[in-house]
Formats: C-alpha cells, structure tokens, sequence
C-alpha cells in the first residue's frame, strides 16, 4: 500500500537538466547517463524508489540559504530574515525518468556558535550545496572553508558539490560579470557545479533544484547498478582537460555505449 502522496506535476522530470554554465559543471551532457536511463526503463533502479537523498546547504550568515529553500519548497519569499538556529529540513518529492525520488534538504545555520550543532547534521550528504551572496566578495571567500567543514564527514569521491551565489537580483550586470569570474574560479577550484540564483524574483531557483535531483538520482542509480555487481561504472568525480566536460564521471575503461 503506497501511503506516500501522488508527486507534484512540477516535480517530474522526463529529461536531463541543462547545467547555467558549461565552464563549471559537473558534466555537460545533454541527457542522461545511457546506462541510467535503461535501467529505468527497465525499472532496475534498486532502492533507489525508496530512498531519501540527503543534501546539505552551507554558507556563511544571511547569505540567503533558507530564502533558497523556502522559494522552492514554498514558493514564497519572506523579507524579514530571521537566521536559522541549528538546522531545518525540507522534503521534496520528485519522479525522475519515471522513478519516484526524494530530496531531504538540510539547511544549517550559518551563525558561529550554532556551526558545532550544525556540523553534527553534515554526515552522510549526497551533495553539498555551498551558498554565498553575489554582492559579498568574503562570502565567496569563505566558501572554501565551509567546505572543507562538510568533508570532515563526507567522502568527497561520493559526494556532489555545487556553489551558489544567490541575490543576483541586487547585482548590477557590471558588478555581477566581475562576481561571476571569480565564482567560476573557485567553482573549478573545487569541482562544484556553479549556479546564479536570485530567491526574490526566482531566477534560476527551480532549475537549480530540477538540476540538483536529477544528477543526485543518476549518481544514486549508477551506485545501485555498481551494487548489484553490473560492470563497474565509477563515481570519482575528475578533471579531464581532453575532453569538453569539465567534471567526468571517470572508469577504468569507457563501455562503447557510453562515450
């Protein structure tokens, strides 16, 4: 008996979401992987139907972490900050390539002296969302350390991360260009996929999350298939300069069918 209820309409996705900038993405093709896509169809996914998908967005006070959330998951944008005490969490409901899948967004508080009880929430992400504001130079310096911070107690070969400047809407395209190539700059620094978003007009908010479910859910179906004892795949995230990716999802050897 499915006790769970029917997934919104605008949370299925039939296809791949296309990454904001080719310079800094965790992989730049335009479908997904053929192997996650049989397996689909094929409805061999493993447990990923039943699995909640942990992903943790971190980032230094009032850089606009819960607007993000509160945007997607609410539709709604509150100007009365109020900051984040510990940790909060959203569940979202998706239906990718057919296969029910959720997303439990973890958002921690940014403030010092919540950072111990915020850290105790970091283990066992499947992706990292590092959030800075695109009209504050520090907090896209300070976005290196907070990542170190989750990796503590995450694996980083099986964790995906993204960097975000949000508030893009108070950036001027002058003052937003030059943000914007130091952002690519650490984004390639790191191997995080790199997003602009604004959470009061809602520029770039629902294809962000769309993007970040959908590579999340391949991960996790090409982690099941490697499970289940099918011809490795590989999951460590690399830097190929041969090829027009920037991040791969490198293997021993290419299978023909998935060049």
């Amino acid at each position: 008996m499915n006790i769970l209820a029917p997934v919104r309409r605008d949370r299925v996705l039939a296809e791949l979401p296309q990454c904001l900038r080719k310079e800094a993405a965790l992989h730049v093709r335009k479908d997904f992987h053929p192997r996650v896509t049989c397996a689909c169809q094929e409805h061999r996914t493993g447990t990923v139907g039943f699995k909640i998908s942990k992903v943790i967005v971190v980032g230094d006070l009032s850089v606009g972490k819960t607007c993000l959330i509160n945007r997607f998951c609410k539709d709604t944008f509150d100007k009365n900050y109020k900051a984040t005490i510990g940790v909060d969490f959203e569940m979202e409901r998706f239906e990718v390539l057919g296969i029910p899948f959720s997303l439990q967004l973890w958002d921690t508080a940014g403030q010092e002296r919540f950072k111990c009880i915020a850290s105790t929430y970091y283990r066992g992400a499947q992706a990292i969302i590092i959030v800075f504001n695109l009209n504050a130079v520090a907090s896209l310096e300070h976005t290196k350390q907070w990542l170190a911070d989750a990796l503590k107690e995450n694996d980083p070969s099986n964790v995906l991360l993204f960097l975000v400047g949000s508030k893009k809407d108070l950036s001027t395209p002058a003052q937003y260009a030059l943000m914007e190539k130091d952002a690519l700059k650490v984004a390639q620094e790191i191997k995080a996929e790199y997003w602009a978003v604004s959470s009061l007009t809602g520029e770039n908010v629902r294809e962000f999350f769309f993007r970040v479910a959908a590579l999340t859910f391949e991960a996790n179906v090409l982690a099941e298939l490697e499970k289940s004892g099918a011809r490795r795949i590989g999951d460590v995230v690399s830097i190929d300069s041969d090829d027009s990716n920037l991040y791969l999802t490198a293997s021993k050897k290419k299978p023909a069918c998935c060049r």
